[in-house]
């Protein structure tokens, strides 16, 4: 590397001196040995960080930035692209000349909302990502688990069709304002001529706006009377909605209001096909630039048609372009559609309804057919509370089970009235009593499928977000009870943060049957457990047995407050130093970020050395 690196350098001052002689060449250079040290340093210096920084860069970069930096990348490419495809051509030399540089300005980001609205869809077709996550050999895990940004990326393609759907529009303001008052200015400019041209037998358009009406009247007619702009109008609108309904705090409190708005993509969709039927951008047709040259017939405008060098000039619109990107993601998603819908319609049999304490009730349920893994979820369906509301619930019976199983926590109107539906409500069981009818979508993959391929995991439930955990330590606790030797997790370091002591009641019967599992197979340390009481200090605690009664006497005593997490992961990494250890959390944000700041700064820079993986 050091000789390769001394080479460059030589190899380039030599072509700096080389540059400068062809430059001027009766100038002759004449380099001093000292100055010649000084600068072969000085460029060793320069080559050498920039390899650092290169080096350095790439080993901190993670796998999922790459895709995203080829997005942006598109995406500049796809504006630059497009923008000179309508700024440099002579084919619009005349319709720059009415519209200026807005034409270009207008074109760029509607090629980038085609390419954006190609992706929007993509993400959230459940099924396939499933197929790609746990079906597809292809896949690796490392490039699996980043099929759980998919969220997140669809997120990012939604602001960026916001962006550019901002600057299309903007840009077609100032268009149609043009071409409104260029159908009323005065004769005499070249804006008025090719405004007219069409009013006339023989001649095509290139001004799309044909009645005289000035403005601000003539843009309010070319709005809600052209296809293009009423299409962009109600595309635009629906996007806004969209968008504002998105926010966090809208599907928190009105999930409602998220859920049916987000439906409005259909007319987004259609819209955006039948946009640019109309055609409205329109350059000089090929035939024409033959026999009229727009740079020197610009000057003779009065004279077009009447002499033979300058007829008039053609034009034509551009064919609409739109469908051909977005026609195979909609399909995709309409097949999408259809297999939810075909799966959701299969018979679902309620087999059992546990009520749990802490407003938590759980339904066991039976569907021919179905197969699911470790942490997946489903999308429940009650019609006796809601005919279109799908609500998602993490599995947190096991793939050994006989039936699958959800923990519903009653937050909202819907689940209480599943709740309530189910006859939890009742004080005394009625035999007579007929449960609702239930329709299920799923099972759909997540992070947690992941668990058995690592020998070392950390799992970390906060509140109801144990779920998918239940399934994992389920599991386990039925291969242990057949035949643990090929399983290749070897150690479990599970935290369960919850502010209420009842919460752990539903839960407490698996921990314990799981550690006395452990026990009679002397590998007690294969499980290693810390519930932390976030709701209570030392101070409030007055009796130990009180709490050993919430745990139903297990071995392992309640924490009180927080994890310190920066201990943890510090003593995790230090006992691990060889291995990959997998950190797996189904809870708030705020903790997500935190665990994730400490997989960075607990990694070793060496991929053999312990790396934790968020």
């Amino acid at each position: 590397m050091v000789l390769s690196l001394l080479s460059i350098v030589y190899g380039a001052l030599r072509c700096n001196i080389l540059a400068i002689k062809i430059k001027y060449d009766d100038y002759d250079v004449s380099v001093k040995a000292a100055a010649y040290l000084c600068i072969f340093l000085w460029r060793s210096f320069e080559i050498a960080t920039r390899v650092v920084v290169l080096v350095l860069f790439s080993s901190v970069l993670q796998i999922w930035v790459l895709p995203v930096l080829v997005w942006l990348g598109l995406n500049a490419f796809l504006f630059w692209w497009y923008y000179r495809v309508y700024d440099v051509p002579v084919k619009y030399h005349y319709s720059r000349k009415l519209l200026g540089s807005a034409l270009a300005w207008a074109r760029a980001p509607a090629a980038c909302l085609n390419f954006n609205c190609l992706l929007i869809l993509l993400p959230v077709c459940r099924n396939l990502l499933s197929f790609l996550r746990g079906s597809s050999a292809c896949c690796s895990t490392r490039i699996r688990r980043q099929l759980d940004r998919n969220l997140t990326f669809h997120k990012m393609v939604a602001w960026m069709i916001a962006l550019h759907t901002a600057i299309h529009t903007i840009a077609h303001l100032f268009n149609v304002e043009r071409c409104v008052d260029g159908r009323v200015e005065a004769k005499g400019t070249i804006q008025a001529a090719l405004s007219d041209l069409g009013d006339k037998t023989g001649e095509t358009y290139l001004n799309f706006v044909r009645k005289k009406i000035p403005n601000p009247e003539g843009g309010l007619y070319v709005a809600f009377t052209y296809l293009a702009g009423l299409s962009g109008v109600i595309i635009t609108l629906a996007l806004i909605l969209i968008i504002t309904s998105s926010t966090k705090t809208i599907r928190r409190s009105y999930f409602e209001v998220f859920w049916y708005t987000h439906h409005l993509f259909v007319v987004f969709f259609i819209g955006l096909v039948i946009h640019g039927a109309g055609r409205i951008v329109r350059g000089q047709t090929d035939e024409s630039l033959k026999e009229h040259n727009p740079h020197t017939c610009e000057k003779n405008f009065t004279q077009w048609g009447k002499i033979s060098s300058c007829p008039i000039p053609q034009f034509a619109g551009n064919p609409p372009m739109t469908w051909k990107w977005v026609v195979v993601p909609m399909i995709l998603y309409f097949f999408e559609r259809l297999v939810r819908f075909w799966r959701s319609q299969q018979k679902v049999v309620i087999t059992k309804v546990v009520n749990h304490p802490f407003k938590t009730f759980e339904l066991q349920m039976m569907k021919k057919g179905f197969k699911m893994e470790v942490g997946q979820y489903i999308f429940v369906q009650c019609p006796t509370v809601s005919h279109l509301e799908w609500h998602p619930f993490t599995l947190t019976s096991a793939p050994e089970e006989d039936y699958f199983s959800i923990h519903i926590r009653i937050v909202g109107d819907w689940t209480e009235g599943v709740f309530n539906a189910c006859g939890c409500d009742k004080q005394e069981f009625q035999e007579a009593w007929k449960l609702p009818k239930i329709l299920v979508d799923g099972p759909f993959g997540t992070a947690s499928e992941d668990v058995f391929s690592y020998e070392t995991v950390m799992l970390v439930g906060a509140g109801i977000g144990v779920t998918p955990f239940a399934s994992v330590l389920k599991s386990v606790w039925y291969k242990y009870c057949n035949d643990a030797t090929s399983l290749r997790l070897k150690k479990i370091y599970f935290y369960w943060l919850c502010r209420d002591t009842h919460a752990f009641e539903w839960f407490a019967d698996l921990l314990q049957s799981l550690e006395n599992q452990m026990q009679e197979r002397d590998n007690a340390q294969f499980l290693s457990y810390n519930i932390y009481l976030t709701g209570w200090d030392e101070s409030q605690v007055t009796t130990l047995g009180k709490i050993k009664d919430v745990i139903n006497g297990s071995k392992q005593k309640p924490l009180y407050g927080r994890p310190n997490w920066e201990n943890e992961f510090k003593n995790h990494a230090s006992q691990h130093s060889s291995s990959r250890v997998g950190v797996f959390l189904c809870g708030p944000e705020a903790l997500a970020e935190t665990l994730n700041k400490q997989c960075i700064n607990n990694s070793d820079a060496d991929p053999t050395r312990s790396t934790l993986h968020f």
